[in-house]
């Protein structure tokens, strides 16, 4: 590997000052699950993981999930236009269609393209985020080559109370939500509803993609959540959850004519059902049912062009196992029927993939291991078998080092597999699934108050699947490899609290040495909050470098220019129950691109009042 040594010195220009006030006292540390699929402390993970919890939603006074991702280690984001626009997110540099998004541990993706509509869930409605880089497969199966996103909704508890909040900003943005949550004797439940709108811009730039509408493109996004969770008794609990949201989305179109009006409806739903069941004081099972779905229309001036509607409908039995104080064992058996509803005429619309997964954690005093394997077999293309072998070691009371091996592999879609003949063009049948090896060291300090976390990582890429030389079918050719290195800190020091990323990585093509499109070599943020009694301010830079991209009219490759973004945020507690906040995005109004043609927000303004 290319970057042990910089790694460890990044780390200690870091950690080594922090060190000389710091003591071994961690306090109250985070407990997170989707590193292993069972109840961990973020201190102990070996999977490189980031938690996004209640206050860090709430200080970033953003409005979309989006907006969030940006400031975090390994996480880029390509956007073709403002607020409710196609999102592709780059975890670690692979495809956005290599990384797996969870709501509550449901899929919510679309097997036509693979990727997830990210860009249609808003932050009233999220409660806590988990995000993990590198291979994960082995516990989560296809699509987390980069890694896995998993939302959290949020749930009741306490006395039932209200919440709402209201909210308006340049762009003609404007922004509501109302909820009510608690808990009654055995019954927590949580209800909420939001809506946001807003004009934006034209998505395209209208002196570049001459044909597109030079009109502002709008979005408007409504949403509804529910859950409730009944406990039976100690032992036994039932719960069930509804997730609802529905992005309308004006776009522009690079081939279409410029007084083309295209509009997108794009629904995600999310249902489940599960029982919590303590059978014994080492065995904790959970059974449950799920159906996720992915569901996108558009249109031109009206009429309707396309429909593609995914459905995952989910069974997952998981066993988790405290064999002792310091070991784990988990043991599950999924089941994941994918169904296809279009007016393009696929060739196949439904398949089914059954799973088995096994993951063991412990502790040896110093020594950390964890194990996971599982296999996934699909009805169309076969058997996929991957695993993960990590290894922790404590060097002090607040330095540990951890190393991991893993592979992944991310399942054909339907378009790429089962697109009818058209133009000359159809799907293979015939494609193998892409498949992926990680590896990756990393240190990680925690004392005081204060995270370092500094990692080095290769990823070997290989069957990537892409058109063929004479445009007519896709099939297994590219070869990729994403190696790199990232680095990042939060800590308080006093009243300030401080956070801080950097990510450094080489994503290329092998067979030809080009890098991957719309991946920036070197990225990374810093953002700095005060509290000043019931005020808080905080501000944020972010900075990506020059990404390669191509031009959709004439296929020449072009290089998007580095950028460099502020972003301001400030909160004022009136009293108990409500408080005042705004944010400034892009405060020196930067003209910038993510995407070759498209535009982004120039300055934002956004105030709202919020009541608790």
């Amino acid at each position: 590997m290319k970057y042990p040594e910089i790694t460890l010195a990044l780390f200690g220009a870091i950690a080594l000052p922090i060190s000389a006030f710091a003591d071994s006292d961690n306090g109250m540390e985070e407990i997170v699950v989707t590193a292993t699929r069972m109840p961990q402390a973020l201190n102990q993970s070996i999977a490189d993981t980031t938690v996004l919890n209640k206050q860090d939603i709430r200080n970033s006074a953003a409005t979309d999930v989006v907006t969030l991702l940006r400031s975090i280690a390994g996480i880029e984001v390509a956007q073709t236009g403002g607020t409710g626009s196609t999102s592709s997110i780059f975890m670690r540099g692979t495809n956005s269609n290599q990384v797996l998004i969870l709501l509550d541990g449901v899929r919510i993706n679309s097997a036509t393209t693979g990727s997830t509509a990210i860009e249609h869930i808003m932050l009233d409605n999220i409660d806590r985020i988990e995000i993990v880089r590198g291979n994960v497969s082995s516990l989560y199966g296809s699509e987390a080559m980069g890694g896995v996103i998993q939302l959290f909704t949020k749930q009741g508890g306490g006395t039932p109370a209200l919440n709402a909040s209201a909210g308006a900003g340049n762009y003609d943005t404007q922004r509501i939500s109302a909820g009510f949550s608690g808990n009654v004797n055995n019954t927590s439940f949580n209800l909420n509803a939001s809506r946001v709108k807003t004009d934006g811009v034209s998505s395209m730039n209208p002196l570049i993609m001459t044909s597109a509408n030079p009109n502002k493109n709008g979005y408007d996004n409504t949403t509804f959540d529910a859950n409730i969770k009944q406990l039976i008794n100690a032992n036994h609990s039932l719960s069930a959850s509804l997730f609802s949201t529905s992005g309308h989305t004006s776009y522009d179109n690079a081939f279409g004519l410029p007084t083309d009006v295209n509009n997108t409806i794009a629904d995600i739903y999310k249902i489940s059902v599960a029982s919590g069941n303590q059978l014994s004081d080492m065995w904790h099972s959970q059974l449950r049912l799920a159906q996720g779905v992915d569901d996108n229309t558009t249109y031109t001036n009206g009429v309707q062009v396309s429909r593609f509607q995914t459905q995952n409908n989910q069974i997952t039995w998981q066993n988790n196992l405290q064999v002792s104080d310091n070991k784990k064992i988990s043991l599950s058996f999924e089941n994941l029927g994918q169904s296809v509803t279009s007016n393009t005429l696929y060739s196949q619309i439904k398949r089914n993939v059954n799973s088995i997964l096994g993951g063991y954690v412990g502790n040896y005093n110093v020594h950390q291991v964890q194990i996971n394997l599982r296999q996934d077999h699909f009805s169309d293309f076969g058997t996929a078998t991957t695993g993960l072998l990590g290894y922790g070691l404590t060097l002090t009371d607040s330095l540990r080092a951890a190393a991991s091996i893993s592979n992944a592999f991310k399942a054909p879609t339907f378009n790429d597999m089962y697109w009818p003949l058209a133009f000359g063009y159809q799907g293979n049948p015939n494609l193998k699934p892409e498949r992926s090896e990680n590896k990756e060291i990393g240190l990680h300090y925690s004392a005081y108050g204060h995270r370092v976390d500094a990692i080095a990582f290769d990823n070997r890429i290989s069957d990537l699947i892409a058109i063929n030389p004479s445009f007519t079918t896709v099939i297994n050719i590219n070869q990729a490899r994403i190696y790199g290195q990232e680095i990042s800190y939060s800590g308080k020091f006093g009243a300030t609290y401080i956070k801080a990323s950097a990510t450094f990585q080489n994503p290329r093509n092998t067979a030809n040495g080009q890098l991957l499109p719309r991946r920036a070599q070197e990225f990374g943020s810093l953002s700095a909050s005060h509290d000043f009694n019931a005020l808080n301010l905080g501000a944020e830079v972010r900075f990506s470098g020059a990404r390669q991209d191509t031009n959709q009219l004439t296929s020449e490759t072009v290089t998007l220019p580095s950028y460099q973004l502020m972003n301001l945020t400030a909160r004022y507690q009136i009293d108990k129950h409500f408080n005042l906040m705004g944010r400034v995005g892009n405060l020196f109004d930067r003209n910038y691109s993510e995407v070759y043609g498209y535009q982004t927000l120039g300055r934002t303004l956004f105030i709202g009042l919020n009541y608790q």
